[in-house]
């Protein structure tokens, strides 16, 4: 009987909070939504307490190894600097990081690698944030700046790094041709993002476009672009100097999914710290994380990196 009870109470729980996630969805409006959204995320300090300073994936070698979350965030840096080849730059080099957040990959850039970085984003929370947990500040720091409009000149950087911001940009093309643009003859441009398959090749069928459109509305996209489909805009931009290379690293994120939800469990009382408001909040993107991980399994969903010299 108590058991019955008890189910009874959590099926209940879960329907409200189920309720509310439906009811209540972070369309993307414009470049003004989504620093809404990253300011609220930033304020509440949720993500941070969760994860740590890196709001990205993490990367796991192998499937199901057991690795520390926040571990495999910095893991993750490390094997995009090398795959992308940003490590062969000399120290020194000018480095722009695209949609930094709270600043965690830039700090890792600056301290570790020796590189000058300057990190935007178009969140004015995340960039108070970011140089609140930065003490490097001589080669570290961090400026509001719409993606679409980068106030450099041409050829400013040495490098170009971008992690899981292309999602919340309206135009992807814009996108590419801007970080192309700033990027330095013979410089390197390393990306990761979240990516559909290919619709030029495989429909959606009803339940995986409902899916879709709750991937995008829950968290703020515009639309997601398909690996083929940003590899191209990237050899479309006039300022593409050279090849351009893709890779899909689903196999080697997808865990993060699981883990971002554990995580919650493994370090409850930051959370409960935060209060009821926040603890209801850290439950409402449960749906979300779900559905990222069953879109992803399913390939719906991939997560591409991309690579290029200026």
């Amino acid at each position: 009987m108590q058991w019955i009870f008890i189910f009874t109470f959590i099926g209940l729980i879960l329907l409200i909070l189920s309720v509310f996630w439906l009811r209540k969805s972070r369309k993307y409006e414009s470049v003004n939504s989504v620093a809404s959204s990253y300011d609220a995320w930033t304020n509440d300090r949720l993500l941070e307490k969760l994860w740590g300073e890196h709001i990205h994936l993490g990367f796991y070698e192998k499937p199901r190894l057991k690795k520390d979350f926040r571990k495999a965030k910095i893991d993750f840096v490390h094997e995009l600097v090398h795959w992308s080849g940003l490590n062969k730059l000399p120290k020194g080099s000018r480095i722009l990081d695209v949609g930094c957040g709270i600043g965690g990959s830039a700090r890792i850039l600056s301290n570790d690698y020796g590189f000058d970085v300057i990190g935007i984003s178009i969140s004015s929370e995340q960039i108070k944030r970011a140089n609140e947990l930065t003490t490097n500040k001589d080669y570290c720091r961090f400026e509001v700046m719409n993606a679409l409009d980068l106030k450099f000149e041409k050829s400013t950087f040495d490098g170009v790094w971008s992690v899981e911001a292309g999602p919340h940009i309206f135009d992807k093309q814009k996108f590419a041709d801007e970080m192309l643009r700033v990027l330095r003859p013979g410089g390197v441009l390393a990306i990761a993002d979240w990516n559909q398959r290919d619709p030029s090749k495989y429909r959606f069928n009803f339940f995986e476009k409902f899916i879709m459109n709750q991937l995008l509305i829950q968290w703020t996209h515009p639309e997601f672009s398909s690996i083929e489909g940003f590899k191209n805009n990237l050899l479309n931009s006039p300022y593409c100097g050279s090849s351009v290379e893709a890779a899909n690293w689903t196999k080697y994120t997808i865990q993060s999914w699981n883990e971002s939800i554990y995580e919650g469990f493994r370090r409850p009382i930051p959370i409960l710290k935060l209060g009821l408001r926040t603890f209801i909040k850290a439950f409402r993107e449960i749906p979300t994380i779900l559905m990222m991980r069953w879109a992803f399994s399913r390939g719906l969903m991939r997560f591409g990196v991309f690579k290029s010299r200026g």
